[in-house]
């Protein structure tokens, strides 16, 4: 295996270890934190604050990511009930689209949501799509 490969082309393992000065958070590993804060936005909020977290880059970063996340739910939802609300206007399939549409949203979100903690959880600094260039900036 090539010394400069970031991972393992058998299995896909990271192969970079984090240096000790990114992970000694105390009892709680950043990672861990860095999950922790997909859970509602209280986490998110509490790490920024703890200046033991805040110093953190990966549990700064998700942190960042996790309230703009809640942010960008909370705006889809407003604009599902409006949509939903437009789609019940219409005769026979209005109902139906407007709950197709809310459900397609919200698996979408879901799986969005899975993703971003498996990736904080592993230690990787994934960036969302829109929100990820914001996030990185804080």
């Amino acid at each position: 295996m090539p010394a400069d490969a970031a991972f393992c082309p058998g299995c896909g393992r990271r192969m970079i270890i984090a240096p000790a000065s990114v992970t000694d958070t105390g009892p709680l590993s950043a990672n861990l934190a860095a999950a922790l804060a997909y859970f509602t936005f209280v986490p998110a909020l509490i790490f920024l604050l703890l200046p033991r977290f805040k110093l953190q880059p990966l549990v700064r970063f998700h942190s960042v990511q996790s309230i703009a996340l809640h942010v960008i739910c909370l705006l889809c939802g407003i604009i599902l009930r409006v949509l939903f609300i437009i789609f019940s206007v219409i005769p026979r399939f209005g109902y139906l689209l407007g709950s197709l549409a809310v459900v397609i949203v919200l698996l979408g979100l879901f799986f969005l949501w899975i993703v971003a903690v498996v990736k904080a959880f592993q230690g990787e600094f994934f960036k969302l799509p829109i929100i990820g260039g914001f996030a990185e900036g804080r």
